[in-house]
């Protein structure tokens, strides 16, 4: 298995952000507070694709009911 191959097994913060479809520093707040996997790579985080899609299908983005005011 070559290094590219390795590396395509991977995605980083920004190609997240645009799967999950929110602003990657919500991506880096995910990944500090342990609810999605990945790893440090020199200064990047990473997040292997097949967790990313594991993830992708039980995320979402929108958060919980916020008060109205009447």
């Amino acid at each position: 298995m070559s290094k590219n191959s390795l590396i395509d097994n991977y995605a980083g913060v920004e190609a997240v952000a645009e799967r999950l479809r929110i602003h990657p520093e919500s991506v880096r707040r995910l990944i500090r507070q342990g609810k999605l996997p990945a790893i440090k790579f020199g200064n990047k985080w990473l997040v292997e694709k097949v967790v990313l899609e594991q993830y992708a299908s039980h995320y979402d983005p929108r958060p919980g009911n916020k008060a109205t005011l009447l």
